[in-house]
């Protein structure tokens, strides 16, 4: 996948646009994207114990690079909603709702991760 900056490698501009919703303020840079990006990968690479972000290119198995994607995407759609809920969104209600689907959907990826078996399924130990 085509990295934002070429720092974040797990997850692209249309994985993450899919998951912020039309919402989101247009100050919430690609920069600052990429920040929170390269902070979600190495938090996913201590998570796993093992470096994701050097196998991700071809050393992973499609399913688990759609995982990791995931995760990436949602958890910069996070701070992008978080950025400027007041001016983003019709309420903050609705933008308070958004963020605990993808805290919740992080949470389940995260308990994935955590099972040595899961990782072993998907190439990765």
């Amino acid at each position: 996948m085509a990295a934002y900056t070429n720092t974040v490698m797990v997850a692209d501009t249309t994985d993450v646009a899919a998951f912020m919703g039309a919402g989101i303020d247009a100050a919430y840079t690609v920069t600052m994207q990429d920040l929170v990006g390269v902070y979600t990968e190495s938090y996913l690479c201590m998570l796993t114990k093992f470096d994701l972000t050097t196998a991700f290119p071809s050393g992973l198995s499609a399913k688990f690079k759609l995982i990791l994607s995931e995760y990436v995407a949602r958890a910069i759609a996070i701070e992008g909603i978080k950025y400027n809920m007041k001016s983003s969104f019709t309420s903050r209600v609705e933008a308070e709702d958004m963020i605990n689907y993808h805290l919740f959907r992080m949470r389940a990826i995260e308990k994935v991760l955590k099972v040595e078996e899961s990782l072993t399924s998907l190439g990765v130990t």
